[in-house]
């Protein structure tokens, strides 16, 4: 590789890099709230936080690398151009073909760290994200109870709070609220114990000494009953009738099916490199700028270009998965739209110039 190619390979990696680094900073963020926020909901153990993050994040690494690239090649080209290095090149007889060698040596590895990452890492990130949710999930509810501090049960359809624990984990001061529809159950007892069933199943809270109120709020209409001793069952939720989603499903089972929503998945997961290679080539005419242009003026063009085709894809992801368009169209016409308008980008000069000609010469 000769100088200058590797000089515009240096500015559009560096580029590039800083363009992920960024977006991929603030969907890490986003990433983070999200998971807080189930986590709070859920009351998930603080251990399985981080790596839920993780995990989430590494599943929408592969959106980021067009943008990025995109950008990242735009922004490089802006530079050249508006410092006149493009000019000086293209005086000293720098064509096209060294150009886009040097756009391609970035954007294939590029490409093919996309497909790595959509074909199999995303997948196995998916899948491993949605077993953590159900362990998490598990451990919230067999995690011993703290006193002090209101836990829920069931979806939220049972509280329970204690006011203090002794060293054998027998808990002092109970409150237990349950409700089934419209009708809520209250209980109090003045001490409780928490046992976890052998095959880790079921909960029981058996309740000692205690007064248990059932009525509907608002009605006059309740009941108040005394016990001795009382058990609260609680099932803890079974992960394995869990329906496994699309996006954990492996690219061999996509394959293998004629299901529209999997193939929906599939083609999606093809796409991505494909789109990947459609905005590399566009990426080099957008990049071109006339004189006394700024060298950010066609960044917001590029931003607007990727937003229209990731929308078109997903558009065309939902009708495919809902059977609005043939399985055979899918979402090949919206990569076909870009390759057009991308082609028509490439000769749109070399047209002018040749019209040009043509005037002048009549």
């Amino acid at each position: 590789m000769r100088i200058l190619q590797r000089y515009m390979l240096r500015e559009m990696t560096v580029n590039f890099i800083g363009v992920t680094v960024v977006l991929f900073a603030i969907l890490f963020v986003n990433q983070v709230g999200a998971v807080l926020a189930r986590a709070a909901q859920l009351q998930y153990q603080s251990g399985f936080v981080l790596e839920l993050i993780g995990l989430g994040a590494a599943q929408n690494v592969a959106i980021l690398l067009p943008i990025g690239l995109l950008l990242g090649i735009v922004l490089a080209f802006g530079r050249l151009y508006h410092d006149s290095e493009m000019a000086a090149a293209q005086a000293c007889g720098v064509g096209v073909g060294r150009v886009a060698a040097a756009v391609w040596v970035l954007a294939l590895p590029v490409t093919a760290l996309i497909v790595l990452i959509n074909f199999e890492l995303a997948p196995r990130a998916a899948a491993a994200e949605a077993a953590m949710r159900d362990e998490a999930l598990r451990a919230s509810v067999t995690a011993p109870l703290a006193p002090g501090n209101f836990r829920s049960f069931a979806g939220g359809r049972i509280v329970v709070y204690a006011r203090a624990a002794d060293s054998h984990g027998d808990l002092a001061g109970v409150f237990v609220k349950r409700s089934d529809g419209a009708a809520i159950e209250t209980t109090v007892a003045s001490r409780a114990h928490y046992s976890l069933s052998s095959d880790g199943q079921s909960e029981t809270i058996t309740l000692y000494d205690g007064q248990r109120l059932e009525g509907i709020p608002g009605s006059t209409r309740y009941r108040i009953m005394r016990f001795d001793e009382q058990l609260i069952p609680i099932r803890t939720p079974d992960s394995t009738r869990r329906v496994q989603r699309v996006d954990e499903m492996s690219t061999a089972q996509l394959l293998d099916s004629g299901n529209p929503k999997l193939r929906a998945e599939l083609q999606w997961r093809l796409g991505l490199p494909i789109m990947t290679l459609v905005l590399t080539a566009l990426a080099v005419p957008l990049g071109r700028l006339r004189p006394r242009q700024g060298r950010y003026a066609h960044v917001w063009i590029a931003v607007l270009v990727f937003a229209l085709y990731a929308n078109l894809a997903l558009a065309a992801r939902t009708w495919l998965e809902h059977g609005k368009i043939a399985a055979d169209l899918g979402l090949w016409w919206v990569h076909a739209l870009f390759l057009a308008a991308t082609v028509t980008s490439i000769a749109l000069p070399k047209l002018q110039r040749t019209w040009r000609a043509r005037r002048s010469a009549s």
